[in-house]
């Protein structure tokens, strides 16, 4: 690198770091903080231990950006975009603008969910019929429905708000819009033991129409699903419109006892937002997720590893044979597991693999024990390595030393805190004793991984 271009390097990395300083000591910012902070706290948590120091600032940081769209207006976007467009003249049909429906498909959004906190990952589609003989950039449909994810919402009133604004704004002869939202699926600590299916994520299809999309039978709208086919989406499953009334799992967990610092520190988290506390949909967000969030709490974790250990010989099955067997490597798959990123507080989830050596093929322990260790260890603030690594240490008393472990999971800290990498997964994998210094052994076990992990949605 020559001297100019290392200077402007070290320019560029002087001035995000001033600008980091700088939306540090926001007052927005410093109240978010503060308010993590004491939700550590109540769990239990040290603030100052190394991997959660900076944990307020980063979740503040990424809070704030996933509601900028408060601060935004969809007139400053969508003013200065409109075109001119002749279109049909002196025939029948749809004449506005270039002459019929426009469609950008597929715009990868996030939210946060009102009812919980959490992000959700929304794929949007937006078509219009213009009128006036104007048209519209197409980025600007995308734009538009950023501002309005980027807020505190349900998928319905996205999908409501995203219409209206742009009926608004561009004033077409009707607006249609759909939304394929997916919200992780949550358990708590002790359904997660008991349940054997687990769901990992709940899925909803929402639509919105004005104008000549109002009516859900009008032609116009087959003409536009018709286009989205292939993404899925079917006449009859986007009609009629679903309720999203309960499609947030936390509204399962219903509402803690009484106020405490915990719920206010969310109250403090939603004002400094910009959100409006006393929303009826806001009203018992701040205990759902303080109930959610305890589910962390090292004090709720009864079990301990020496009880893993002791219990081995009583837990021991033979009932049947796990999951591969090929020259003494053998495998139990798809392990789910839940967690929560100690760096975001954003959870991901996903499913453990764990392979060893067995003459018999069998599983000495069970599997229900290997999934109880896997539990164990993902019901805590963690980051993927570690737990990967502890999973392993652990199964390493139960099945012998020579062990393999592969976690593969999806970060919802990946669509959120202006990253938004769609799609992603992680993956991380332990290895001790013989697995460690045999390619070849590494191999036939990877070889036995499922093509799609249960990780994905």
């Amino acid at each position: 690198m020559g001297a100019l271009d290392e200077g402007h390097y070290h320019s560029e990395i002087e001035n995000e770091v001033n600008l980091e300083l700088g939306f540090e000591v926001q007052p927005e910012t410093v109240a978010i903080k503060d308010a993590v902070k004491v939700l550590l706290q109540g769990l239990g948590e040290d603030i100052n231990r190394e991997g959660i120091k900076k944990t307020p600032f980063r979740v503040a940081k990424a809070l704030r950006e996933g509601a900028r769209g408060y601060k935004q207006k969809v007139n400053d976007i969508v003013h200065g975009a409109l075109f001119p467009e002749a279109g049909l003249e002196g025939g029948s049909g749809q004449a506005g603008g270039v002459g019929g429906l426009v469609i950008v498909r597929d715009l990868d959004l996030f939210s946060y969910c009102e009812s919980c906190l959490l992000p959700f990952q929304v794929k949007c589609h937006v078509g219009y019929v213009p009128s006036g003989q104007r048209v519209v950039g197409l980025s600007k449909l995308s734009r538009v429905a950023d501002i309005f994810a980027k807020r505190l919402q349900s998928p319905q009133r996205l999908a409501d708000e995203i219409c209206a604004a742009l009926q608004h704004g561009i004033k077409p002869t009707g607006v249609a819009v759909v939304l394929q939202c997916s919200h992780i699926h949550f358990p708590n600590f002790e359904t997660a033991f008991l349940d054997s299916t687990p769901q990992g994520w709940v899925k909803i299809l929402v639509t919105s129409g004005s104008g000549v999309f109002e009516d859900e039978k009008a032609d116009v709208w087959t003409d536009f699903l018709s286009l989205l086919k292939f993404r899925g989406i079917s006449i009859e499953s986007a009609h009629p419109m679903l309720s999203d009334q309960s499609w947030c799992p936390s509204q399962s967990f219903g509402r803690l006892g009484q106020a405490s610092a915990m719920t206010n520190a969310v109250l403090s988290i939603l004002k400094s937002l910009g959100e409006d506390t006393s929303r009826e949909e806001l009203v018992g967000t701040p205990s759902r997720f303080v109930k959610w969030f305890m589910n962390f709490s090292n004090s709720n974790l009864e079990m301990k590893l020496s009880g893993f250990v002791r219990n081995r010989i009583d837990t021991r099955s033979h009932s049947g044979q796990v999951g591969s067997f090929k020259d003494g490597i053998c495998s139990e798959l798809n392990l789910s597991f839940w967690s929560q990123c100690e760096h975001h507080l954003l959870p991901f989830q996903g499913a453990v693999h764990i392979g060893y050596y067995s003459l018999d093929g069998l599983n000495p322990v069970g599997r229900a024990l290997l999934q109880s260790v896997v539990h164990f260890y993902g019901f805590k603030l963690q980051v993927q390595e570690r737990l990967t690594r502890q999973i392993a240490e652990t199964v390493s008393s139960l099945l012998g030393e020579d062990i393999i472990v592969v976690v593969e999971a999806n970060h919802t800290c990946m669509i959120s805190r202006g990253i938004e990498k769609f799609g992603s997964n992680t993956a991380t994998f332990a290895v001790l004793g013989r697995f460690s210094t045999d390619p070849a052994a590494r191999a036939k076990f990877l070889q036995s991984l499922p093509d799609s992990c249960s990780a994905g949605k």
